[in-house]
């Protein structure tokens, strides 16, 4: 049998990850609990607009609506290109693309723990747009200069410990 023709045994590729958007703000605003993955229901030229990146994360918030889930105040640019009769308000609410049950935990946890849904990030996996939602709780300021405080005195015990394996500390 001719090379070629052979079945490929290699392992299956690891599926491609592009991160379209990240929302920085919402890990120094929240703290993140748990984290879920959904796909989003688009237009044609929004995802033309999310492949240059053209989304802003940090105003928007998920919200579970008669079973639904729903993303809320994500803004993505519409597409230059787009006459004006197929523009899309850049500011619509999407339906979120999750199992039934996943939209069932998620609510039953907001309402009975009084947390928040909030986008982590976007991206397109095997060439399908997607969103990394995150169930949070909000910080207050004395919490996020906790955290703050916390993440330096972490680094800076790292950099010691870095300093005394390499042995450039002598005292």
């Amino acid at each position: 049998m001719p090379k070629a023709w052979k079945k490929d045994d290699s392992p299956k590729e690891k599926s491609a990850i592009k991160v379209i958007a990240t929302n920085r703000r919402a890990r120094r605003e929240y703290e993140i609990l748990d984290t879920v993955e959904a796909g989003m229901v688009l237009k044609g030229s929004e995802v033309k607009s999310l492949r240059d990146a053209k989304v802003q994360l940090a105003e928007g918030f998920g919200r579970i609506a008669r079973g639904e889930a729903w993303l809320h105040s994500v803004h993505i640019s519409p597409w230059l290109s787009t006459g004006l009769h197929d523009r899309i308000d850049p500011d619509r609410i999407r339906k979120l693309l999750m199992h039934k049950n996943e939209i069932e935990r998620l609510g039953s946890r907001i309402d009975q723990e009084h947390l928040t849904l909030v986008p982590l990030s976007m991206y397109f996996k095997d060439g399908r747009a997607k969103v990394e939602l995150a169930l949070a709780r909000g910080r207050k300021d004395w919490d996020k200069r906790q955290a703050i405080a916390e993440r330096d005195a972490e680094r800076e015990t790292r950099k010691v410990m870095a300093r005394q394996i390499s042995g450039k500390d002598h005292g």
